[in-house]
Order: structure tokens, then C-alpha cells, then sequence
């Protein structure tokens, strides 16, 4: 269910895609602080699909001006 697709995990293609960026610019983003962390799973990198989902529907905050944080809704 659905359950599950939240708690999916995002590869960087895929969160590029949704901010309409390249996979540098995540890249950036997330070496400046800029977006929420990504989370290293040996060599790969990915994000939870909730964090940027929410992320995206706040505007995109500047995670190193703000103290956003996910709404962590259980």
C-alpha cells in the first residue's frame, strides 16, 4: 500500500526530476545544506520520498536559513 510508497526511497534521478533540475544541482544542494539530508546507503545515495515531498510542497525552504523540518506524522 501506500504506506510503503511513502516511505519509498528517492535515487537522485528521480528527486533531479521533480525539482526540474540536473543531478548537480541535487548534488549542490545537498553539499550546501540546502535541501534535506540524504541519507548513504553504502555507496549509494538517497533521500526518504516524504522529506522531499514535503520539502518541495513548503517552497523549497533554505534548510540552512530556516529550521525546517519534516513533518513527522505517526
Amino acid at each position: 500500500g501506500n504506506e510503503k510508497e511513502i516511505e519509498r526511497l528517492l535515487k537522485v534521478d528521480e528527486v533531479a526530476e521533480r525539482l526540474s533540475v540536473s543531478r548537480r544541482t541535487v548534488y549542490r544542494f545537498r553539499d550546501s545544506g540546502f535541501m534535506p539530508p540524504a541519507i548513504k546507503l553504502g555507496g549509494a545515495v538517497r533521500w526518504r520520498k516524504r522529506d522531499i515531498q514535503e520539502w518541495i510542497a513548503d517552497g523549497c525552504p533554505n534548510m540552512r536559513r530556516t529550521r525546517w523540518t519534516p513533518r513527522r506524522t505517526r
